[in-house]
């Protein structure tokens, strides 16, 4: 099959978006496929959240040759406090004991969005097919044809091998009726960012609360992002709360660690849910990021497992591609889903057993 790529990602967020730069110089030829146009301002993955990045993710950035853009935005952590709310004690983590520079950075995701999306305009081995829908998508022995609307127009292309990081509602996912996991936490984390009356010191906090885990993440010395974990039924009234009220709740719940919190920015809800694919791959599918596996946000561990996916995907795919192997076989595809495999059960034992343990039960599984 003469194809038109060896591989096609759907889904230009930040997942998909790291996995073309990755792929950019390498033998391949790489296509993207994006619903809205390709600006930080019009995809709606690279909006006022703050990501926590884990060192290792920092490192794969700098591979790509994309933190330093970042680094001007990048708040590191030094310390991170955890206690929960109506007990004695915490637990403290600190840079010194661990011996590094710092245990994390929080950026903002239209920071992680404007370094990608500059990295991608910049390389012209990869082609950019945008906004463009995604119609139809077949697969055969020797690839994938895909049926796109682009402004209207119907276009076929072929690829050896199609990467799904459209998101936890993958449409590539759902075409092909692969099988997932999908549990309901019956909660919704709602985000906002605030002014503090103290400095945070670089220090990021976790404080289990009895509706849900709150963090509160430095961005700045007096700026912070709060994730506030509430159960669903609560969620229109909280949204609905003049600033003064979301602050005296939030304030409630928090504490004075950092003075009086105030200036919230708008407050936005994501709700959560545990959806796994039960196989990262088939036959010339694989699916990374939110595609793969949606985490809850507890110890921010999502976004940071999606980029270790694209280190992996991209070395299979370049190692394969310089020793004449098609990228999309069953050899490679099983070499990467063998890889990440004992990474995705790790961390998703991980965080559900943080919110078992804190938390109320999973109230309920639908598969």
């Amino acid at each position: 099959m003469d194809a038109d790529f060896d591989v096609l990602i759907i889904g230009s967020g930040m997942v998909g978006a790291s996995l073309a730069c990755a792929l950019a110089e390498q033998p391949l030829r790489v296509g993207v496929v994006e619903a809205v146009p390709l600006t930080v301002t019009a995809q709606p993955g690279y909006d006022d959240r703050a990501i926590a990045l884990a060192q290792g993710t920092q490192r794969i950035f700098s591979t790509l040759g994309i933190w330093d853009r970042l680094a001007v935005s990048a708040t590191p952590i030094h310390q991170i406090h955890v206690s929960n709310r109506g007990r004695f004690g915490f637990t403290h983590l600190d840079r010194k004991e661990e011996g590094v520079e710092a245990l994390g950075y929080v950026v903002p995701a239209r920071a992680i969005g404007n370094a990608l999306m500059a990295s991608l305009k910049r390389q012209s081995a990869v082609e950019l097919l945008c906004p463009a829908q995604l119609e139809r998508l077949d697969i055969t022995n020797e690839g994938a044809n895909i049926n796109l609307s682009i402004n209207g127009t119907s276009r076929q292309v072929t690829t050896r091998l199609v990467v799904a990081a459209d998101g936890a509602k993958s449409a590539v996912r759902e075409q092909l009726a692969m099988p997932v996991d999908d549990w309901n936490y019956g909660q919704t984390a709602v985000v906002a960012n605030l002014t503090t009356q103290l400095a945070n010191r670089n220090i990021a906090f976790e404080r289990f609360t009895d509706t849900g885990p709150l963090a509160v993440l430095p961005m700045g010395e007096h700026h912070c992002t709060v994730v506030w974990t509430i159960d669903n039924d609560r969620v229109a009234a909280v949204l609905d709360y003049s600033d003064e009220e979301f602050i005296a709740h939030l304030q409630e719940c928090f504490g004075y660690r950092l003075g009086r919190l105030h200036n919230p920015g708008t407050r936005r809800a994501y709700e959560l849910r545990l959806v796994r694919a039960r196989h990262p791959v088939q036959a010339r599918v694989a699916l990374i990021g939110n595609a793969a596996h949606t985490l809850h946000p507890i110890a921010g561990q999502g976004f940071n497992l999606g980029v270790r996916d694209v280190a992996a995907l991209a070395e299979v795919l370049v190692d394969a591609a310089r020793n004449g192997v098609d990228v999309g076989s069953d050899e490679v595809l099983k070499r990467y889903a063998e890889w990440r495999t004992r990474d995705h059960n790790r961390v998703v034992a991980f965080t559900d057993g943080l919110i078992r343990l804190f938390t109320n039960p999973l109230t309920g599984v639908a598969v």
